[in-house]
């Protein structure tokens, strides 16, 4: 079974954009409500794939991921979702982990604009890594802080009590 080992943090400030390679715009959309999997489409700049993933909260889960025609995915964005989110992913690469990792800054535009959240995929649940100054507070137990959640609830609807 595929599997995703993940952690998810706050970013804080702007100091991690001197370091980025290169940049994505997203647009993904939700085909599901809560429920046991989250299955959505993403446009990843030019490509598009469909992603399905185990709806629990934590950094491993089940994750299978497929590519799709992108005028197939636009198509289902435009006619089947029920929550979509955007956003300008940015990536970094991440000193004092395994050869290769990078981190994910993900910089939410539309209904969730404001958020800011970096993630990075580790090849074990205890591998490594060094914690950046721009690293914030921890997330990946948080469910509101999940692209699935937000796409149905996004930030902009939080009260700003809850708000990063």
């Amino acid at each position: 079974m595929p599997l995703e080992i993940e952690r998810k943090f706050l970013v804080v400030g702007d100091a991690w954009r001197a370091a980025v390679t290169r940049s994505l715009d997203m647009r993904q959309g939700y085909l599901t409500r809560e429920g046991q999997a989250s299955v959505r489409v993403r446009l990843e700049g030019d490509d598009a794939k469909l992603n399905i993933k185990a709806a629990v909260v934590g950094s491993a889960r089940a994750e299978y991921e497929y590519d799709i025609p992108p005028d197939e995915c636009r198509e289902i964005l435009a006619t089947l979702c029920v929550g979509r989110v955007e956003k300008t992913r940015h990536y970094v690469p991440a000193s004092g982990a395994p050869a290769g990792t990078v981190w994910e800054i993900d910089e939410f535009v539309g209904d969730n604009a404001g958020l800011v959240v970096a993630e990075i995929e580790l090849p074990a649940v205890d591998a490594p890594f060094a914690r950046p100054a721009w690293l914030g507070r921890e997330l990946t137990d948080d469910r509101r802080y999940y692209n699935h959640y937000l796409a149905l609830h996004p930030y902009a609807s939080w009260p700003a009590a809850e708000r990063a």
